[in-house]
């Protein structure tokens, strides 16, 4: 067995970076016992690598550290990850959103506190926004409450579906005043007051560890204000684009672990071949929409995009159900696996226009 601590780690660079193989073949590995161990589970291991391996520096910028990948070389990034382990790459994204908005917001001191740690995977962090974007957000009052005060703020409730809750050092939160304006605040998670509620036990990707963010009456210094307070903040704060690229990427990097799956079978067994070869060209297609949508010269919106990567989720996750027939139905075989993971993309930060497609598709109704 390799001794972790004496192993060289290179940087990965470029999405065609060599060590990319290494470190997807380590990902894939403990995939299924994390998720047999469900909520017990949390990918430290996993996401210690990828910070050896230099991932999080992708993201970023020169100016703060990071090597600042293009769009098109982020989702070949993505794929590469995905179709290994989705669970790791989903907190990733998240963690990659907090990050961003860390780096692009309005505290400079939030920058230089927080960034150096984030960019080794030394520190943990994660988004606290989907009240602001698409939960909670048919009730009257705010979930997440914020009352200004003369050096800062004073939070009061909760944040729902924060990935990694239990884990972070600090969670880009967002919380909303009584004149309805609201901020985004870069909230350490020692604070008095702050604690990570009980995780969600989940279909699929339960070892994200997501579940409340709660703050009972949390007194908040401003310096760690990233932006507003302003109506509509995620609309002016520059940082994770919820519901966006990168959860269509994550699709279809696990329809790639799927289809790769239909592949090897079909070498032994000649009736999935032409099944095989169908679904590969599929998802080529799919893959060139998405690098180009990410180069600028999309052919369709982005919500069109994203019901297409869904879509083609769904399909190659139980084409590989179906080709494992009844081993590929026992807990514990990728395929199932796979199956519940593409549930995931019915329901997370899913635009309404693609959620009504959706509906519409299984209803048998047209467009």
């Amino acid at each position: 067995m390799t001794n972790e601590n004496s192993t060289h780690f290179t940087t990965i660079t470029a999405p065609d970076h060599p060590a990319m193989d290494d470190l997807v073949e380590r990902l894939r590995g403990p995939a299924n016992e994390m998720e047999l161990a469900g909520i017990e589970a949390w990918p430290a291991q996993q996401l210690g690598w990828c910070g050896q391996y230099g991932v999080y520096e992708w993201f970023l910028g020169s100016s703060v550290g990071g090597q600042q990948w293009s769009d098109a070389d982020l989702v070949e990034g993505y794929l590469r990850l995905s179709s290994a382990c989705l669970t790791t790459t989903f907190i990733i994204t998240q963690r990659t959103g907090a990050c961003r908005r860390i780096a692009n917001g309005e505290s400079d001191f939030c920058r230089d506190h927080w960034l150096p740690g984030l960019l080794t995977g030394e520190l943990f962090t994660t988004v606290g926004i989907s009240h602001l974007t698409t939960s909670h957000r048919h009730l009257t009052k705010p979930v997440l409450r914020a009352e200004e005060t003369a050096d800062g703020f004073i939070l009061d409730g909760f944040s729902p579906w924060v990935t990694g809750a239990p884990f972070a050092d600090v969670v880009v939160i967002g919380a909303t005043l009584e004149d309805q304006r609201q901020i985004l605040l870069a909230l350490p998670t020692d604070t008095t007051g702050v604690t990570a509620g009980p995780s969600e036990n989940m279909v699929a990707l339960s070892a994200s560890r997501t579940g409340r963010l709660n703050c009972d009456r949390v007194t908040v210094d401003r310096k760690w204000l990233l932006s507003g307070p302003t109506e509509h903040v995620m609309g002016s704060a520059v940082g994770a684009n919820t519901g966006g690229l990168q959860t269509s990427t994550l699709a279809v990097g696990l329809a790639d672990a799927a289809i790769s799956f239909i592949m090897q079978e079909s070498q032994k067994r000649e009736e999935l071949r032409k099944i095989a070869v169908a679904l590969r060209a599929d998802w080529d297609q799919t893959r060139q929409h998405l690098t180009e949508f990410a180069d600028g010269e999309a052919h369709c919106d982005k919500d069109q995009l994203r019901m297409e990567c869904n879509q083609l989720a769904m399909r190659a996750t139980q084409a590989a159900l179906a080709a494992a027939k009844g081993t590929g139905y026992l807990i514990g075989h990728p395929a199932g696996r796979w199956c519940r993971e593409a549930l995931f993309f019915l329901i997370w930060s899913c635009p309404q226009p693609v959620m009504s497609a959706h509906l519409c598709q299984l209803a048998g109704l047209s467009d």
